[in-house]
């Protein structure tokens, strides 16, 4: 039987905790490594709603993308919503580990699942590991923040944003830029990844695909002449945390381990 750590351990493979950005909060978050494992559940944040479901599932970790805690707790009390998870899970015996942005710039990472779906190629890291804030582990050509390459024919953005919704599953997402004008070169970033920007344009990216950014982000790209295409965050990241159950189930043949069923994006789309 697996344990707790096993599945961390797996997880920390999948996405080594050097490529988490300094800020991050990556491992094993909440309860005893020394536990053994029957059911696991992943999911991209810990709510009221993944947190009972993994109680109720009768698992004994939540691999989560988001990390829970993600600060420093002062006191860990049911005042807040973070304590009362908290307090939920650790009653309940379940644990949490998390590989967030480690997971994101991984080779097998969200990003590089990204840029698959977009059916690009020549791809490679926006910023490569070695430019990376942390430098701790082996280059590799592979890994890094974001990624960009190229589509094997120019697409309209109009086109390219059909098939980014349709990789997703998503009916409607956001956009800046002209529905007709031409896109060859494309920049990735899942979740929140407006900071990208200037590195996506200093690699001469006709459109970035990233989660949400702020307004004037958007009115940057759009003064520099570079699309955005804005799915949400939720729909940029939550895709891979079914793939990544998936890789687990099949390292783990004897733990039942399945992707969130009752998650979903708290933005709703009127």
């Amino acid at each position: 039987m697996a344990t707790v750590n096993d599945i961390v351990l797996e997880v920390m493979r999948i996405a080594p905790g050097w490529l988490a950005e300094e800020w991050d909060n990556v491992g094993l978050l909440v309860g005893d490594g020394a536990v053994e494992v029957q059911r696991a559940m992943t999911c991209l944040t810990v709510t009221p709603a993944t947190a009972a479901e993994a109680i109720a599932g009768g698992a004994g970790l939540v691999v989560a993308h988001h990390p829970m805690p993600f600060r420093p707790l002062k006191r860990l009390t049911g005042d807040t919503t973070v304590g009362r998870l908290l307090l939920d899970l650790i009653a309940a015996r379940v644990a949490v580990c998390s590989a967030h942005t480690a997971f994101d710039s991984a080779e097998l990472g969200i990003n590089a699942r990204l840029a698959e779906g977009l059916g690009l190629v020549d791809v490679v890291p926006l910023l490569p590991v070695e430019h990376a804030a942390r430098s701790d582990g082996p280059e590799s050509p592979s890994l890094g923040t974001g990624r960009i390459g190229r589509l094997p024919e120019t697409l309209s953005l109009a086109q390219l944003s059909e098939r980014l919704k349709r990789f997703l599953d998503v009916e409607r997402l956001c956009y800046v830029g002209l529905s007709d004008q031409p896109v060859e070169r494309v920049a990735v970033g899942c979740g929140a990844a407006g900071s990208l920007l200037d590195d996506a344009i200093a690699s001469r990216c006709d459109c970035m695909v990233l989660g949400e950014t702020n307004f004037h982000t958007c009115l940057e790209a759009e003064a520099r002449g570079v699309a955005l295409l804005l799915p949400g965050h939720y729909a940029s990241e939550r895709f891979a945390m079914t793939s990544l159950a998936a890789m687990l189930a099949e390292r783990f043949p004897s733990v039942g381990i399945w992707p969130s069923r009752n998650e979903c994006d708290p933005v709703q789309w009127g």
